[in-house]
């Protein structure tokens, strides 16, 4: 071994094996002081001093250093700490600072990866991003008016797109205020907001929501409306898509034009005119602030359900703008002292039947499309006010009275364009369209078909039948006022609206005759081929009705009844534009002239003599249905035709309402307000009058002879009791229409069975000749 150490060898030169043993240094008294506290108890095991390197011993007893431990040293005659007493405590400081990083590390990569995992989990339900794509916004179908006046939005949006450079500043800048602040600052989602509006919100200050403007996009563009942790994790991830592939300007425009908006307005558009009547470029700055506030609550907050709630929250819109910049201060409280008031509400008014109707046809006129169009109509925006105005006044003033509650107006120009269609009293109400879809008995202004039938078969206005009672198989119907005057001529007969008369035209010409003249002329209902239909029991709607009374005011034309005249998209594309279709003559010059005259002394001297039109010659027919349930009036001027029904939807009997009471009062307060700005003419096709007495023949028994032989197409106007009346020629009768040329069927022609005679059996009649013809005997 080296002589440095500590152990000497173990056998000596002879052999002789010797025990090891340990040197031990000599140490000074001084240098060795022994604590209490260095004593070793019974039970306790040595300390062993760190970092000392203890050598193998042989003997069995301890060595001084394990038995007195560290030793410390005096100085000074005070204690020293050793290095390795000092350094525990910062080693302790240390490990827990260490330990608790560790962890916070740990577990910020534990929530990294569970929220990624999160992400992927709800990921898996949505479409692929390179598939992902911004759903085709719902075509808008504006209606305008023959003037170009919007009446009325139709589609799932109820407004058209609008680009933001064609709106003022701040109404997108309200928006960004109260809803996303830092919208062209974050990436889709906004940590910083979703805290500042925390804060925000728990201090009191102006409301804010959470979620940025992109995050609301993306739920309105692709996900429900549950709240729910899955849908607010896919919220973010579209967010962050839109975020990527659109540009913030471009975002804030699909933003502004799919946010609901209450009362079923999507887009600040339909928004707008539903609230202010007004397009978006021209809102004003409380307009624009109350549209914003409504993003919180749309349907809770509507101005015009709410118009407090909706001011309170336009006043928080109008301080963020203020707080942000985006208007001075001095605007702000200019705002404030001027809110915004909502206008009068269109959606409740009658131009709403006009765009259902409208929309019913749209799709046999353009069929399918995927953008938004523009549709313009023949309505008249100024003539439908009227009508409603009309129409409205007058059940309000005396529906009660009358016991009428619901009504419809009908109006089409000489070409049958629609120029007023009101289908009920009230939308907001009822929307059920009374004016196309409701069918009811006509009445009496069914009459006008069965005259013309007789008409076109010989007779003239001055022929002559007998009121008087009238029996067909047990059928006996009666007059309005249950009193007969006799021999009357056809003008008398309708203007006075003699039922009797009407029968026996009808029977005479036959049902179907009259039921295929009606057809020509525009009915398109299925009528009922008995003696009734002369009385108008077969049901029409008003519509058809009006239709078909516009070829007596136009000359004769017949029309088909439209409402559409172009349809264009919003880039100016031409879909669709009417021609001037009808289906020409259906009533010969003749006729024409004929019926005017009739239906002209209706408004003179008959049933509708309370109608007033100054300097307009008019012409039509009132209509009262069986136990005063429907009361009609449709009358024409040259430039328009109007129809009026009044009734109740159950068909409960009225207070014995009448065509000639308010449908007359109804139709003269339009045609007034409709025709004011037009110069008054005749009506087209004239007015017929009876050959000059000069032709009269004046050999009563030839005369008498040759009206035998034309059928009784000519008979005397009636005079007074016991007069002698002259003969007067027939008229040469009016060609024919097409229909009216063939061999008409003789079971038409002929009555079901013989009309018995109200006085009695009929007994053989063996009078003379002359006392047949005027009565004697």
């Amino acid at each position: 071994m080296d002589k440095g150490s500590g152990h000497e060898g173990s056998r000596s030169g002879d052999g002789a094996r010797r025990e090891p043993r340990i040197s031990v240094p000599t140490r000074s008294p001084d240098d060795v002081a022994i604590s209490s506290d260095d004593r070793l108890l019974p039970g306790d095991r040595p300390r062993r001093i760190a970092n000392e390197r203890r050598e193998p011993g042989f003997d069995a007893a301890p060595s001084l250093a394990d038995v007195v431990g560290p030793v410390t040293r005096r100085g000074n005659g005070r204690k020293q700490k050793s290095a390795a007493a000092t350094s525990a405590p910062r080693r302790r400081r240390r490990s827990l600072v260490s330990r608790l990083g560790y962890w916070a590390v740990v577990l910020g990569l534990w929530c990294v990866a569970g929220v990624g995992g999160l992400v992927v989990y709800e990921a898996r339900d949505l479409p692929p991003i390179d598939q992902l794509s911004i759903p085709k916004r719902p075509p808008n179908i504006a209606i305008m008016g023959s003037t170009g006046t919007l009446l009325a939005n139709r589609g799932d949006t109820g407004g058209a797109a609008v680009l933001l450079r064609d709106l003022p500043p701040y109404v997108p800048q309200a928006f960004i205020a109260i809803e996303d602040r830092r919208f062209y600052s974050h990436w889709g989602i906004d940590p910083v907001g979703i805290l500042r509006a925390i804060v925000r919100n728990a201090s009191g200050g102006a409301v804010q929501g959470g979620s940025t403007l992109t995050q609301q996009l993306a739920k309105n563009l692709f996900l429900n409306q549950e709240r729910t942790l899955s849908r607010k994790v896919q919220e973010a991830i579209l967010a962050l898509w839109l975020e990527h592939r659109y540009s913030k300007t471009q975002i804030l425009e699909l933003y502004l034009n799919r946010v609901y908006f209450g009362s079923g307005a999507y887009g600040v558009e339909a928004a707008a005119h539903r609230y202010y009547g007004k397009n978006a470029k021209d809102l004003t700055l409380p307009e624009a602030a109350v549209l914003a506030g409504l993003m919180k609550a749309p349907t809770k907050l509507a101005p015009n359900r709410n118009p407090q709630g909706a001011t309170e929250r336009a006043a928080q819109v109008i301080d963020a703008m203020a707080d942000e910049g985006f208007i001075t201060r001095d605007a702000a409280r200019q705002a404030l002292v001027k809110p915004a008031v909502v206008a009068h509400e269109k959606g409740d008014g009658s131009v709403n039947y006009v765009a259902d109707y409208v929309m019913d046809t749209l799709d046999d006129t353009v069929g399918a499309f995927d953008t938004d169009i523009v549709v313009t109509t023949t309505v008249d925006p100024a003539m439908q006010a009227a009508g409603e105005r009309a129409l409205a006044d007058a059940l309000d003033a005396k529906g009660a009275k009358f016991g009428v509650s619901q009504g419809a107006l009908v109006a089409l120009d000489p070409s049958g364009a629609i120029k007023v269609l009101i289908g009920g009293r009230n939308y907001a109400e009822s929307q059920f369209d009374r004016a196309v879809a409701a069918k009811r008995q006509p009445g009496s202004a069914f009459k006008p078909f069965v005259y013309l039938t007789a008409l076109e078969r010989g007779l003239t206005p001055d022929s002559v039948r007998d009121d008087a009672p009238v029996n067909v198989k047990g059928w006996q119907p009666e007059n309005y006022s249950r009193q007969y005057a006799g021999p009357v001529t056809l003008t008398t007969g309708l203007a006075q609206s003699l039922n009797t008369v009407a029968v026996r035209l009808g029977v005479e010409v036959g049902p179907k005759a009259v039921i295929a003249t009606a057809h020509r002329l525009g009915i398109t209902s299925d009528l009922q081929p008995n003696a009734s239909i002369a009385l108008g029991t077969s049901e029409v709607s008003p519509l058809e009705l009006v239709t078909a009374y516009v070829p007596f005011s136009n000359g004769g034309m017949g029309v088909q009844p439209h409402i559409i005249m172009s349809v264009k998209r919003t880039s100016g594309q031409l879909l669709y534009q009417r021609k001037g279709t009808g289906y020409g003559r259906v009533i010969d010059k003749t006729s024409v002239a004929m019926m005017n005259a009739m239906m002209r002394e209706t408004l003179l001297t008959g049933t509708a003599r309370k109608a007033d039109l100054p300097g307009w010659q008019a012409a039509g027919k009132t209509g009262t249905s069986q136990d005063w349930r429907d009361a009609w009036f449709v009358g024409y001027t040259s430039a328009l035709t109007a129809g009026i029904w009044l009734g109740n939807d159950d068909s409960s009997p009225t207070k014995k309402s009448s065509g000639g009471t308010l449908p007359v009062e109804i139709w003269s307060r339009f045609m007034t307000a409709a025709l004011r700005t037009t110069a008054p003419s005749p009506l087209i096709g004239g007015l017929w009058r009876p050959a000059p007495a000069a032709e009269a023949s004046t050999d009563p028994l030839l005369g008498a002879v040759a009206s035998m032989l034309n059928g009784g197409a000519s008979a005397p106007k009636p005079a007074q009791a016991g007069a002698l009346l002259p003969i007067v020629p027939a008229a040469s009768p009016p060609p024919a229409p097409p229909q009216a040329t063939r061999r008409p069927d003789p079971d038409v022609l002929l009555p079901p069975e013989p009309i018995p005679d109200p006085r009695g059996t009929a007994k053989a009649d063996n009078r003379s000749l002359l006392d047949k013809l005027f009565g004697g005997g």
